[in-house]
């Protein structure tokens, strides 16, 4: 619902509203600096008049980016912890991670950073006691029952079990972040030589 309440307000695109950022549990309207009323009262009033307008519909067809991920032990870093934690083959731990049929349910911590559901509960593990200063950029990484990917280097706690070699996340893009909430994502395993291939385009 909070995914449809944003496409409503983006649907009315007011000039006020500068951007409509959709979390798990709520929705975030930031108004434009040069705004003067009460920010608070006009968001409610958004809100209001989407909610008594009807939201729409999630469409038929959504937009579906496939990932490739390499899951050999130099990119998954955790493999083998998640192993020992859910006494599965790391073999078994790749497969049911690629298997799994993803959503992008919000975007945030940091720009680009994809929070996405649809985890294989099998897979489902805390994260990791001690965070790293330094997860690098395209890690694939699991903690409880979503799977990250990290948009470049920046410090982290989930358990890194592979790495895309897509960018992520680039301010010079017109579409800065590789994906928006509500996407479907599909991950597909690739062996290193793929993996660096990818990675030189």
């Amino acid at each position: 619902m909070v995914q449809r309440l944003a496409v409503a307000v983006h649907a009315l695109a007011r000039p006020e509203v500068h951007d409509v950022v959709p979390a798990l549990g709520g929705l975030a309207l930031h108004f434009h600096p040069s705004f003067e009323g009460n920010a608070q009262e006009a968001a409610a009033a958004l809100v209001e008049a989407c909610l008594d307008a009807g939201l729409p519909k999630e469409p038929d067809v959504l937009r579906t980016i496939e990932v490739p991920v390499c899951y050999a032990p130099e990119f998954g870093m955790d493999l083998n912890d998640v192993s020992e934690k859910t006494k599965l083959p790391v073999q078994e731990i790749v497969d049911r991670h690629a298997a799994g049929n993803y959503r992008v349910l919000m975007i945030g911590f940091a720009p680009g950073h994809a929070y996405m559901g649809g985890l294989d509960p099998r897979l489902a593990v805390p994260r990791r006691a001690t965070p790293r200063i330094v997860v690098p950029a395209g890690a694939v990484a699991i903690a409880n029952d979503q799977t990250v990917v990290y948009p470049y280097a920046i410090s982290g706690g989930w358990n890194v079990i592979g790495r895309t070699p897509l960018t992520v996340f680039d301010a010079g893009r017109q579409e800065p972040s590789l994906f928006g909430a509500g996407d479907r994502v599909k991950f597909r395993p690739v062996g290193r030589d793929e993996f660096l291939r990818l990675e030189k385009k």
